[in-house]
């Protein structure tokens, strides 16, 4: 559990960054690489990540060719119409300011990103943590 008991840790998966950090062909079918990795999520919300144990409210924010993914019991999508980025800053301040003891985790390896969800209070971890 996070910070505030009952509440789960809140892991928000910047799935762009995630997608793109293996060279598996993803760039040929955007939207079906979200959805493996919206998938592979569920397990991850169940386990929770070696630091955040679970299970954890995971949140999917994908962009671009990804929108239209649909969510899952144990993964919410959140669709980007701008900056996937800002959307995923969106979703950390709104979380903050519903529980301010709340744990949050970025899922990210993109340096601005890291920066300003850092600057919320949020922990932030490489998309490797999230990978099988």
């Amino acid at each position: 559990m996070g910070a505030n008991e009952g509440t789960p840790t809140l892991l928000v998966v910047d799935g762009a960054n995630v997608v793109g950090s293996v060279p598996d062909g993803w760039w040929r079918d955007r939207r079906g690489a979200a959805e493996r990795l919206r998938d592979g999520l569920v397990v991850v919300a169940g386990r929770g990540l070696a630091e955040y144990p679970g299970p954890l409210e995971v949140v999917l924010v994908v962009e671009g060719a990804a929108r239209g993914v649909t969510g899952l019991p144990e993964v919410r999508v959140v669709e980007a119409d701008g900056s996937g980025d800002d959307r995923i800053v969106e979703v950390v301040r709104a979380a903050r300011a519903e529980h301010p003891d709340r744990t949050c985790v970025v899922v990210t390896a993109d340096r601005g990103l890291r920066a300003r969800v850092g600057a919320l209070g949020a922990a932030v971890t490489g998309p490797r943590s999230v990978r099988p």
